[in-house]
């Protein structure tokens, strides 16, 4: 499976456009080779490099397997959308306090749908789906305040 953004490229800096000092919208994302096994995947946005831990961008889940790209600022149609660490449903853009950030986009791919509540957070979404996981695939932006 593989997952990429025309928007930047792996492990380099994400438009300002796609963080909170532009239009803080996702980038598109495309998805490739998943699965014939696959039942739904799971999209999580996370910044490990926060002071305050693993700071959670965006997470949903439920996502049909068919779909190929995720569009710029939208959500898949028919997919769940959890809670993220600014307290909002959907996609939040990276915005540092200081220094460069790694954000991780990570797509899963699942055995089975996930069956929690809209608005669960990334740790739900994360323990639901530990023994589904058939494959993963992320790619990397970075970024720092202007």
């Amino acid at each position: 499976m593989k997952v990429f953004t025309s928007a930047f490229k792996n492990n380099e800096k994400i438009p300002a456009k796609f963080t909170c000092d532009g239009e803080d919208i996702n980038p598109e994302i495309f998805i490739e080779d998943v699965s014939k096994e696959a039942r739904s995947l799971v999209l999580i946005v996370d910044d490990p490099d926060s002071p305050s831990g693993n700071w959670s961008h965006c997470v949903i889940w439920n996502i049909d397997p068919k779909i190929s790209l995720i569009k710029q600022g939208e959500l898949p149609a028919g997919s769940n959308s959890g809670v993220n660490d600014f307290g909002k449903r959907g996609y939040g853009g990276p915005c540092p306090s200081r220094g460069e950030h790694r954000y991780f986009f990570k797509i899963f791919a699942l055995s089975e749908k996930l069956f929690i509540p809209d608005g669960s957070t990334k740790n739900d979404v994360e323990s639901a789906m530990k023994d589904l996981i058939l494959e993963k695939s992320e790619f990397v932006g970075l970024y720092s305040r202007l």
